[in-house]
């Protein structure tokens, strides 16, 4: 009986995905011995079907593929009405231009503005799916464990499903790459992470100047504390700081990262930099903790907030504004200065913007 088997073009930068294996783009799969070949191209997959003994079989086969050929012509083979449930894809789509395959998004969703006119399908952890559906989804692009309930209900009302897990700044451009290849414009996504790489650069080595590291609790929940969130750890880092837990970048779950009061205390950060997700800051909730007036940076006056739209978003935005906001800030604490070009494009927190002044600013 004749079989279909596949290869990769040589010269395409794309590689075939097959039963969930990943081939090598110059990966060739050839045929045994003795056997007779044919195939047909769609896209950058070439079909090819092997048969020794029925020729007939083999050309009605070949037909079949030459009329799907026909039905999905090359420039729709790329995924052209994508549902993006959480923010860092949808702001990477318009960031690579592609913004007009956009079908739905998640009601969360703030960057870019224009984002929020799409049809909201979802909250974060819960979703529409009727609302799903009616865009007629070719692809759904999910995040994390979190969406893990979403993405097998989706795929079991027939819908393609790509989820992501990404938590390091390496793994967040390998995302956006990814994600560059999927819509088949990859060109585009590696300008993109040039630029993105750059940046992180430009700030690294503004950082080195610095007279010295601040220590940075980074508490991205209130009760319990939670901190250690991997991709902020390493752009604290980047940015000119010292996280003060960085053991817990390792633990992959919030409940893993959750940290007692007294030991914030024990070892007395210099700055706190809080993003309660979907939540203001309360600063003075932070300040009447017991025992943290003794803290240098409750003593000193260095409480700040990050929106967690700029810093909880494991996307672009955490490595532009996310990231300059958090040089900013450092800049202020140790009396750094910050070259002009890497300053924040975004408000930052108002007690930034009241000691602006006192912030050396250089020109690159």
């Amino acid at each position: 009986m004749a079989t279909l088997r596949q290869r990769t073009r040589p010269e395409s930068p794309y590689p075939a995905i097959i039963s969930g294996c990943r081939r090598e783009p110059n990966a060739v799969h050839t045929p045994v011995a003795g056997s007779r070949q044919s195939g047909i191209s769609i896209g950058a997959i070439e079909y090819f079907s092997y048969d020794s003994d029925n020729a007939c079989v083999h050309a009605q086969l070949a037909e079949m593929i030459a009329d799907l050929v026909a039905q999905f012509p090359e420039t729709q083979n790329y995924p052209r009405r994508i549902v993006c449930l959480t923010e860092e894809t949808t702001e990477t789509i318009y960031l690579l231009g592609e913004q007009d395959r956009i079908a739905g998004v998640s009601g969360y969703t703030a960057r870019p503005p224009e984002a929020r006119l799409k049809p909201r399908v979802s909250a974060f952890t819960t979703a529409k799916f009727d609302k799903i559906l009616e865009v007629h989804p070719d692809l759904v692009l999910t995040f994390s464990d979190l969406q893990a309930d979403l993405a097998r209900e989706l795929i079991r009302r027939g819908v393609p499903v790509v989820a992501f897990n990404q938590r390091t700044v390496s793994e967040i451009l390998e995302m956006i790459f990814f994600l560059g290849r999927i819509l088949g414009c990859e060109a585009k996504a590696r300008s993109l992470v040039d630029r993105l790489i750059a940046n992180l650069q430009a700030i690294s080595l503004s950082a080195s100047q610095f007279p010295r590291r601040p220590r940075v609790f980074f508490e991205e929940w209130k009760d319990p504390l939670i901190s250690g969130i991997r991709w902020v750890e390493e752009l604290i880092e980047i940015a000119g700081g010292e996280p003060l837990f960085p053991e817990l970048k390792e633990a992959a779950f919030a409940t893993d990262r959750i940290v007692p009061p007294d030991l914030v205390r024990e070892r007395n950060p210099d700055v706190v930099i809080a993003s309660w997700c979907g939540m203001k800051v309360n600063k003075d909730a932070i300040r009447s903790r017991p025992g943290w007036e003794a803290i240098n940076a409750i003593r000193d006056h260095h409480i700040y907030e990050i929106k967690s739209t700029y810093i909880l978003q494991p996307g672009p935005a955490a490595l532009t504004e996310g990231v300059q906001q958090l040089h900013f800030i450092l800049a202020k604490v140790c009396g750094g200065s910050v070259p002009s070009d890497i300053q924040p494009a975004e408000r930052v927190d108002s007690a930034l913007e009241l000691r602006k002044s006192h912030i050396l600013i250089t020109n690159p």
